[in-house]
C-alpha cells in the first residue's frame, strides 16, 4: 500500500502557505518575549500555590506538576494559531494558561470546586476547556496522540490549514498507543506536532532502563522528522515548534520534537524522588528554564532587572487574586453529578486564544488558522 499522499489544503493554498512560512518574520517581537516569561512564572506560580493548598488538606487525592519544565509548553503553544487544537497534558499548565484559562479555575479545579474547568467533576488534573479548543487528558498515556491524531485528520480531510498538538512523556512512548498514533500520522501525512518531554524517569525507571533506541532517533522509522532541543530553552523550543507547526499546516506532514528536561518534582506530591541522584539534580537546578530566560532577556534583549522582578511581582500577585477567587468557589450541587455525563448535545470545540504577534500582524493567516 502505497502512503497517502494528499495535502492539508488544496495546492494552491498549500503553495500561498509554504510562501507565507517561508515569508513571515519569524522572530519574537519584546512582547512575545515578555509573555513567554509571564507564562512561565505563571505556571510555576500557580503550581507552587496548589501545592501549598495539597498540603493544607484543601486538594483531594495526589497533585501532580511540571516543575522544571515550564519552557516546554509554554514555548510550543505560543506559536498556535486560534483554530489550531491541543491535547494537554498533566505537566502541561503552561499551553493551558496561553490559550486562555486563569488560575483560579485551575486551582479550583484541583479543590473540587463548582468554579473549575470541570464543574467539580474531577479534583485533579483530568481538564481540558473545549472552549479554547483543549481536549480533556486522561490518565492512560499516550492516548491523547491517539485522539490529537483523529483531529489532524479532520483538519486533513476537510482540506483546513489547521494543526493539532499533543504532549506525552518518553516513559509512554513503550506502550502500543504510541505506536499507533505515529505510524498512522506518519502513513497519512498529518497536520500533526508530536511534543515529547524527556525528563528522565518514568516515574522511577531512568532512560538507560526504559528503551534500547532513543523514541527520536524512532521518528524517521514512521516517516517524518524528529528534532531534539533543550527543552530548558523556551526559545529553541518555540522555533522547533514554529517550524513544525507550518510544516504540517503547509501539508508536509508531522513532526516529532524531542525536548530534554528534567522534572524538578517527584512524579506526583506522594513521590519523594529518593531514586534520583544527588548529582543529576543539581545540574539540573543550574539550567532553571525560568532563571534561565530571564537572565537572557536581560543580557540579550534589552529589559532591565528590575522590569524582570515587576514581571514577577505582577504574576505574583495575579496568582494570590486568583487562589482567593479559588478559595471562594463553592463546591458543587450533588444534584448537578449526572449532568455532562453523556453528550445529549455536541459543539465543536472553540478557539484558544493566540498571543503570538505574528497572528495580528498576518490576520489574513489567523483567519485560517
Amino acid at each position: 500500500m502505497k502512503p497517502v499522499n494528499g495535502a492539508v489544503a488544496s495546492e494552491p493554498a498549500r503553495d500561498e502557505l509554504r510562501d507565507r512560512r517561508d515569508a513571515s518574520p519569524s522572530e519574537l517581537t519584546r512582547a512575545d518575549r515578555e509573555n513567554l516569561m509571564r507564562f512561565m512564572l505563571m505556571m510555576r506560580a500557580a503550581e507552587e500555590r496548589a501545592i501549598t493548598l495539597y498540603r493544607q488538606g484543601k486538594v483531594p487525592g495526589s497533585f501532580y506538576d511540571g516543575c522544571g519544565q515550564e519552557a516546554i509548553s509554554v514555548g510550543s503553544s505560543y506559536v498556535l494559531g486560534p483554530r489550531d487544537r491541543m491535547c494537554i497534558l498533566h505537566r502541561d499548565l503552561g499551553a493551558h494558561f496561553v490559550r486562555g484559562v486563569t488560575p483560579d479555575r485551575y486551582l479550583a479545579n484541583y479543590m473540587g470546586r463548582s468554579g473549575g474547568l470541570t464543574g467539580g467533576k474531577d479534583g485533579n488534573m483530568h481538564f481540558g476547556d473545549r472552549e479554547l479548543g483543549c481536549v480533556g487528558m486522561v490518565s492512560m498515556l499516550p492516548d491523547m496522540a491517539l485522539v490529537a491524531g483523529g483531529m489532524a485528520l479532520k483538519f486533513k480531510l476537510r482540506g483546513e490549514p489547521r494543526v493539532a498538538m499533543t504532549y506525552f512523556g518518553e516513559g509512554s512512548t513503550a506502550n502500543g498507543q504510541w505506536h499507533e498514533a505515529m505510524n498512522f500520522a506518519g502513513i497519512h501525512r498529518l497536520p500533526i506536532v508530536f511534543v515529547l518531554e524527556n525528563n528522565g524517569f518514568a516515574y522511577s525507571t531512568p532512560n538507560e532502563l526504559e528503551f534500547a533506541v532513543d523514541p527520536l532517533e524512532r521518528a524517521a522509522n514512521y516517516g517524518f522528522p524528529g528534532v531534539g532541543i533543550d527543552g530548558n530553552d523556551v526559545e529553541a523550543v518555540f522555533d522547533a515548534s514554529r517550524i513544525a507547526a507550518d510544516r504540517a499546516r503547509s501539508g508536509d506532514g508531522p513532526t516529532l520534537i524531542a525536548c530534554r528536561t528534567m522534572r524538578m518534582h517527584g512524579h506526583g506530591a506522594h513521590d519523594d524522588m529518593s531514586y534520583v541522584p544527588p548529582e543529576m539534580f543539581e545540574e539540573w537546578s543550574q539550567r532553571d528554564p525560568i532563571e534561565r530566560y530571564g537572565a537572557r532577556l536581560v543580557a540579550e534583549h534589552g529589559f532591565s532587572e528590575s522590569e524582570i522582578e515587576q514581571l514577577r511581582a505582577a504574576v505574583k500577585a495575579e496568582v494570590d487574586e486568583c487562589a482567593q477567587r479559588a478559595l471562594a468557589s463553592p463546591m458543587p450541587d450533588p444534584a448537578t453529578a449526572s449532568v455532562g455525563v453523556f453528550a445529549d448535545e455536541t459543539t465543536p470545540l472553540g478557539d484558544g486564544r493566540a498571543p503570538w504577534s505574528r497572528w495580528t500582524r498576518d490576520s489574513a493567516l489567523s483567519e485560517v488558522a
